[in-house]
């Protein structure tokens, strides 16, 4: 996906909550990049989607600010999504 050489590492186990409520509980994939200009490291991690929770999304994220480990990915992607269905 980014053009790169990519060796698993390690997973994470997130749970974000939101208001007390969850909204995003898994594991993301940690790999460490070869051959990338900006990023040693990515960030994998899927959830539901279609307005059914009917597929899956898979999602990969460059460790580049503001994306610093498994936690900020998560945060990240959930705010993109929130705004994209709006």
């Amino acid at each position: 996906m980014h053009d790169c050489g990519a060796d698993h590492a390690s997973t994470v186990p997130v749970h974000e909550i939101f208001q007390s409520q969850t909204v995003w509980r898994g594991e993301v994939e940690v790999f460490d990049l070869t051959g990338h200009p900006k990023a040693k490291r990515a960030y994998a991690l899927s959830h539901l989607d279609e307005p059914d929770d009917s597929g899956e999304r898979f999602v990969a994220v460059l460790e580049i600010p503001p994306f610093v480990d498994a936690v900020t990915a998560v945060r990240v992607q959930i705010v993109k999504d929130v705004r994209g269905k709006k």
